[in-house]
């Protein structure tokens, strides 16, 4: 009854005037008050920001790139210079991101800077294909092989019947990504981010195994016989280097992550740059330092036809220690999960703060300033994915990344031509460097379409399903009715179950500011 009509009134226009009672300046200074209060709690500093720059980096790829990079490069030495070029190429994206996340202080990386210079559409094609199909295809691919490895690895001492072997693999899975979620529920400096460290932490010692056990055998042992003629037999044609470059820099994909979350960053200025180039400069290292170890103990045949290459160099130099690489993967899946579900759940949030997904999604815990909504969301997109063939969807949106890098890469340039305001301490790069890389980026755009033409127009039809529901549902300013009604009604439901409000751009003024008042407007219902 009146309460309903209390609640539409203050959805509207005119809430301000419904909702906002006494003094109105005493209550801006108030609400002020308590922004920057919130503004100084769970910020993250350089060592949590950096882990998560090498704990989203460092993934699955480590163990399946350099297979197909050999391949392409049929020497050892020029797959060890294509690791530091993607290396480079990496830390210059960084660099390029860097200047945009202190220029455009808002979360949702790509899609906050794409919106900002006007481009909506496109930055709502984007985000339809990356929270939808590209992020949950992710995450359900590392919380099953999660399963798989774990599964493995126990199979010396536990016997699984195979009727219950895909089940057992899968709730493995989603246990682990319902343990994360619930994580980052809470206070990202006082949980996710430290737990970020410590699984970034074991998963670098992981690594140390590798790279220690290589260079011993290297050193120690005298085993320099692969690396006696390192550029011998490379193949230097355009197209296999692209192919080569193509897929170490998806081993590097990641390092955009500190932009998802910018607001939630210590010092943006100073920890951004900071933590990416020491990021990246660690996975780097890393990366080069385990293709040599792999390079040691097996020879290029030997990688050229392996299928699972850490399992070949384990059995060959670790011996009896073999057995714990399917944890060390499982390890490894861990922190690039709990990172997958940081850029997920903030890409999410953006986009619904700017009214490009329905309100309930922007609600977010005050208390611990967690995107609560979002990460619910992801997480049932991730389960649904789970039952799809997920291989597939991935091939259809591979172009996606780098598409969306060159779309925002030219956004930068666009801001700096047209002059539009950016934050007052912004960082500002060299616009050589922004140009080599919207270059690389579009090169790398068009490897798909010459590879695999057919699989990439379908992703193109996908992206392109983006700009249909934005001009049909977005852009009017009136949305139809009973969609308003929904999600009004979410928004109610979602404050009440996770005690949060709504974080939307469009309607912060107008809404109630808590969820306390939500609740007590329920409460009043006859």
């Amino acid at each position: 009854g009146a309460t309903r009509k209390k609640f539409g009134e203050a959805m509207s226009k005119d809430a301000p005037k419904a909702v906002i009672s006494g003094d109105e300046s005493h209550e801006r200074k108030a609400m002020s008050e308590r922004d920057h209060d919130e503004s100084d709690r769970n910020k993250m500093g350089f060592v949590s920001c950096t882990s998560y720059v090498v704990g989203n980096i460092i993934g699955s790829g480590i163990f399946i790139t350099p297979t197909s990079i050999i391949n392409y490069t049929q020497s050892i030495g020029l797959s060890i210079i294509v690791w530091i070029g993607c290396g480079i190429i990496s830390l210059i994206g960084a660099i390029c991101y860097i200047e945009l996340g202190t220029s455009i202080t808002e979360p949702g990386c790509d899609f906050a800077y794409t919106v900002y210079v006007g481009w909506k559409a496109v930055a709502f094609a984007f985000m339809w294909v990356s929270v939808f199909v590209t992020y949950p295809a992710s995450a359900a691919v590392q919380a099953m092989t999660f399963g798989q490895y774990i599964i493995n690895g126990l199979s010396p001492v536990l016997s699984i019947d195979p009727t219950w072997h895909d089940f057992t693999e899968r709730s493995m899975g989603y246990t682990l990504l319902v343990v994360l979620v619930v994580l980052n529920f809470y206070a990202l400096d006082k949980y996710a981010a430290p737990f970020q460290v410590a699984v970034t932490s074991a998963k670098m010692l992981a690594m140390s195994i590798i790279v220690f056990a290589g260079f011993y055998y290297l050193f120690i042992g005298g085993w320099t016989k692969n690396l006696e003629h390192p550029m011998e037999g490379s193949v230097w044609a355009p197209g296999k280097l692209t192919l080569a470059f193509y897929g170490g820099l998806w081993s590097y994909a990641g390092w955009d992550i500190l932009n998802y979350g910018t607001p939630e960053i210590e010092k943006p200025t100073r920890t951004m740059p900071l933590s990416l180039i020491t990021g990246i400069l660690i996975v780097c290292i890393t990366y080069v330092a385990i293709n040599i170890s792999y390079f040691v103990i097996l020879t290029p045949d030997e990688m050229k036809n392996s299928t699972a290459v850490a399992a070949d160099f384990s059995q060959r130099a670790l011996g009896n220690f073999s057995y714990a690489i399917p944890f060390m993967v499982a390890l490894l899946l861990i922190g690039t999960l709990n990172s997958n579900l940081f850029c997920a759940s903030r890409f999410m949030h953006a986009a619904s703060r700017e009214g490009h997904l329905p309100t309930f999604m922007s609600c977010r815990h005050e208390a611990s300033n967690s995107p609560r909504a979002a990460l619910l969301g992801q997480m049932v997109c991730t389960f649904a994915m789970t039952f799809v063939d997920i291989d597939t969807l991935i091939n259809y949106v591979t172009f996606v990344m780098w598409s969306q890098k060159a779309v925002t890469v030219a956004a930068l340039l666009y801001l700096r031509y047209a002059q539009l305001p950016v934050a007052q301490n912004a960082i500002r790069i060299p616009i050589g460097l922004t140009i080599f890389f919207l270059l690389i980026s579009i090169v790398l755009v068009f490897v798909p379409f010459v590879e695999e033409p057919i699989v990439t127009f379908t992703g193109v039809v996908v992206v392109a399903s983006g700009l249909v529901v934005y001009y049909a549902l977005v852009k009017p300013i009136n949305a139809p009715r009973p969609l308003k009604i929904l999600d009004d009604s979410m928004t109610r439901l979602t404050c009440r179950l996770l005690n949060s409000r709504p974080d939307s751009k469009k309607t912060n003024k107008e809404i109630a500011k808590n969820s306390d008042e939500l609740r007590e407007l329920d409460q009043r219902q006859p």
